[in-house]
């Protein structure tokens, strides 16, 4: 009798909880540099195919039928994408956090990165440039992310799409782009070094711990003069020159203080 309650419970059990019988699409698996995100599964699966990809690096909206934005990232290669479904109970934006988290700790170099009505329509990202009218939902739960795998896979490009639907549903869109051939420097957009940094708290540079660098100077110049409250302290050998430097290009001495570090590269803090 209590052996027959058992398996009644359990039967209970499997009718009333929808991650019993969750599956992934067959046939898919999980991008090797990208950890899935808990209990997710894949709802969208699209093995790699070899193709040019353009990434909008700016607010997307269409204009006499084409889409316009203020720059891009253009290249070609194996591109491999996955839809994920979050259970009920989890939000885009962890999992979309969660994510990039993970690709920063690898040290993935962030190149783009919108969050709500800052992207423009998510009509236009989901059907326009991922192709997946799955992903449509309202603006404002939105988030756009292209990053840069670090060296030995310097060649990657990942692309991350977070969304929630108006039935609550939330998704993460994850692309890979392993282009064919060496692709050359690209750079971040001022407004994303300002997002990660006022969500981060910090930027790193390692590689700028010489003699000013005139491209990296004007965008962290712009990224902190697109808002004039934030304070911050440089560190690293040659943290005064980059503050002086900054101070010429328009931002304001008192938001910048210097820091003595053994830091080998320029790391700007966020002065809470």
């Amino acid at each position: 009798m209590i052996r027959t309650k058992g398996v009644i419970r359990f039967l209970g059990l499997c009718c009333f909880s929808p991650l019993v019988f969750a599956a992934d699409l067959p046939g898919s698996q999980d991008l090797p540099s990208v950890t899935r995100p808990v209990d997710a599964q894949i709802v969208d699966y699209r093995p790699a195919e070899d193709k040019e990809r353009i990434y909008p690096m700016g607010a997307i909206r269409k204009i006499s039928g084409k889409l316009r934005y203020d720059g891009q990232a253009t290249a070609r290669g194996q591109v491999t994408g996955i839809t994920y479904e979050l259970p009920v109970e989890h939000t885009s934006s962890a999992a979309f956090k969660a994510t990039r988290e993970a690709l920063q700790e690898q040290g993935a170099q962030l190149l783009f990165w919108c969050q709500a009505r800052d992207c423009g329509e998510s009509s236009l990202w989901a059907n326009d440039v991922l192709g997946s009218a799955k992903l449509v939902g309202a603006d404002g739960q939105q988030e756009f992310l292209l990053l840069r795998l670090a060296a030995p896979q310097d060649n990657s490009l990942v692309a991350l799409y977070g969304i929630t639907r108006g039935n609550r549903r939330a998704y993460l869109h994850v692309e890979q782009l392993d282009a064919s051939t060496p692709m050359p420097v690209l750079l971040p957009t001022s407004a994303t070094l300002l997002r990660e940094l006022k969500s981060t708290g910090e930027l790193d540079f390692p590689n700028l711990g010489g003699e000013l660098d005139p491209t990296w100077l004007t965008l962290i110049s712009r990224g902190l003069n697109l808002d004039t409250t934030l304070r911050v302290s440089l560190t690293g050998p040659n943290a005064e020159t980059w503050r002086e430097g900054l101070i010429g290009k328009g931002v304001r001495a008192a938001r910048l203080e210097t820091i003595a570090s053994e830091a080998k590269g320029l790391r700007l803090q966020l002065i809470r």
